[in-house]
């Protein structure tokens, strides 16, 4: 199975708790993410967490060191994220998050902001907290 990684579930890892636990395990047993989930889970470490700037980079660091190549979105991806926004009822940024999982080939996106159970182009959207 190749996982892609939403940023919710690298918010989740970083807390206490069953969610947290299932959250580790999932980012643990190794996955794909893009830079725009880098980007967010930057952006909410900062915001909700009230981390400093070398704690955010030091999560960044650990994140990228477990996960590896974090992948690009490019023109192709947000053009096919449209269509998928378009077709499919998503907002704009699931939708990327939809074709970057595509892009990089995944068959899973790990993911609690979309409907559990559905596929999308062969990619099965799964909730790794039920």
């Amino acid at each position: 199975m190749s996982a892609f990684i939403d940023t919710n579930v690298l918010i989740y890892a970083q807390g206490a708790g069953a969610k947290s636990e299932k959250a580790r395990k999932a980012v643990l047993a190794g996955g794909v993410i893009s830079v725009q989930v880098l980007n967010e889970f930057a952006a909410v470490l900062r915001r909700k967490f009230r981390l400093e700037w070398d704690q955010i980079a030091d999560a960044v660091a650990d994140i990228r060191a477990a996960l590896g190549p974090v992948r690009p979105v490019d023109v192709e991806t947000h053009l096919h994220a449209l269509d998928l926004a378009r077709a499919h009822g998503f907002s704009f940024y699931d939708a990327l998050i939809v074709a970057s999982a595509l892009a990089a080939r995944c068959d899973t996106l790990l993911t609690e902001d979309l409907q559990a159970g559905r596929r999308v182009n062969g990619l099965a959207i799964v909730n790794p907290f039920v």
